[in-house]
């Protein structure tokens, strides 16, 4: 569970610093992002590249994420993760809760998420 976790944490810490390389290490090659509303995106090339373009309506994000269930079986892993973003928008905070299942596996000892699969639980304006 820890490393999974570390996974995780990579990734949220990643999306705080807009730091694409670092967000690119959470990810394998053969990777699947789904998010509805804006599409599903295959490859990692192309997963990193459509986070880049998204993280510009994002300057000042704050993405916190956290583990709920896990089942591990040697090299691969389900997990559910819950995320809480809060962010400016047209001028206007804004605060989302969401969930990922995510499918993450182990290679040369180390997990990446080989697919996430996004659900928002709510999406309001941030009190001042």
């Amino acid at each position: 569970r820890i490393p999974l976790r570390e996974l995780l944490d990579t990734y949220a810490d990643a999306v705080c610093r807009r730091d694409s390389d670092a967000w690119a290490t959470t990810w394998a090659e053969d990777c699947h992002w789904v998010l509805p509303g804006f599409g599903a995106f295959s490859g990692k090339a192309l997963v990193v590249e459509t986070w880049k373009t998204a993280m510009e309506a994002f300057p000042d994000i704050i993405f916190q994420a956290w583990p709920g269930a896990m089942t591990i079986e040697e090299d691969r892993a389900w997990m559910r993760s819950y995320t809480s973003e809060t962010y400016t928008r047209d001028g206007h905070p804004h605060h989302d809760i969401g969930v990922y299942d995510d499918i993450c596996s182990k290679t040369e000892g180390r997990w990446h998420f080989v697919s996430r699969n996004f659900r928002t639980l709510r999406r309001q304006p941030a009190a001042l």
